[in-house]
């Protein structure tokens, strides 16, 4: 596969038509002065050295040189390889609960962003796992598929909000079936999905969902978030919160039942996300336990740097040029290198 790394210098080329016309212009009045001078063919006797095709060639030599070393300039480069490498680690699907619930201010700032900051810490010591981001509320859908491009993951992990999934509600179940289809094929390295959510689960059977991940080797891990004593949901723009269809004020509750048996059926552990790193180093601690098996990554090497062969023939060109009079060279004349008749 062929590119210019700096693709727009090449607009330079633009430059080259203008050189010539004003170089055409030069040479005709130049010509049309000699001619006002003189009759023509005295002119020619009074310089029998005098070329009118050295300095066309001259300057059809410069205009070429400055055209490759634009091309030089631009960087072409040539070719991008594939390669399957292996690297030591894990691969991890974080499921992260973005139901209006998340909003929920009983940890600082909520619960939402307290979640966020945790797992960009966790991104943080990451090496060579893979790891993958599925969202849900009342549906699931992958956010980011499993990548080892931390950069991207929390990318995309700043951006997550409720208004991504219309759809309200808690469905652990389906977030947790999404993060295996995420996974794909096989794999030898160890898995495991890290949950985050209040537990309000108010849709799927989650429990057999994750009894279905351990038997596949899946670990889950979940990560509550929340008190149990709850706190009301804020109304994004405004200084009220949310209530029900009877009038009164919605308070979310942390469901750590939920939150444990989910853990328990899934082989991994339970945690509570507050306002200190505890959640944090325990996720990093299980994490460190699973075996860090090889895994395959696809690398795509960088391209191949070509500008040095246009800067080559650009200077041989140059040099060419150097050794071309605009006069014609007596010890030379006998060559008629450029057509020209001897005088």
């Amino acid at each position: 596969m062929f590119r210019f790394a700096n693709i727009e210098i090449l607009w330079l080329l633009a430059t080259i038509p203008v050189f010539a016309v004003a170089y055409w212009i030069y040479t005709r009045r130049k010509r049309r002065q000699l001619e006002a001078f003189g009759d023509a063919e005295l002119m020619e006797a009074l310089m029998p050295n005098a070329s009118r095709v050295r300095p066309v060639v001259k300057f059809s030599i410069l205009m070429v040189a400055l055209a490759l070393l634009i091309f030089a300039a631009a960087r072409p480069q040539f070719g991008q390889s594939e390669r399957t490498e292996k690297r030591q680690g894990i691969e991890a699907i974080i499921a992260l609960d973005i139901s209006n619930s998340m909003l929920a201010e009983d940890v600082a700032p909520n619960r939402l962003d307290r979640a966020k900051q945790m797992l960009s810490k966790l991104m943080d010591n990451m090496v060579n796992d893979k790891v993958g981001l599925v969202v849900f509320a009342g549906d699931a859908f992958i956010q980011l598929p499993i990548t080892c491009d931390y950069v991207s993951a929390k990318m995309f992990l700043n951006t997550i909000k409720p208004e991504l999934i219309k759809t309200q509600g808690t469905a652990i179940g389906q977030a947790l079936s999404t993060s295996i289809r995420c996974f794909g094929e096989q794999s030898d390295a160890s898995r495991a999905i890290i949950l985050i959510t209040d537990g309000e689960n108010h849709e799927d059977d989650a429990v057999a969902v994750a009894q279905r991940a351990k038997e596949m080797g899946i670990h889950v891990l979940v990560v509550g978030i929340g008190k149990p004593e709850g706190s009301p949901i804020p109304m994004p723009g405004t200084n009220n919160y949310r209530k029900d269809r009877q009038g009164n004020v919605v308070v979310s509750k942390l469901n750590e039942d939920m939150c444990r048996e989910i853990a328990q059926a899934g082989g991994g552990i339970y945690v509570r996300c507050d306002n200190t790193n505890t959640a944090t180093k325990a996720i990093q601690k299980e994490l460190d336990k699973l075996g860090t098996q090889e895994i395959e990554t696809q690398v795509y090497t960088d391209y191949n740097e070509q500008f040095q062969s246009f800067a080559l023939i650009a200077l041989l060109l140059l040099v060419i040029d150097f050794f071309i009079f605009n006069r014609k060279n007596k010890s030379l004349t006998r060559l008629d290198i450029f057509g020209e008749e001897k005088k």
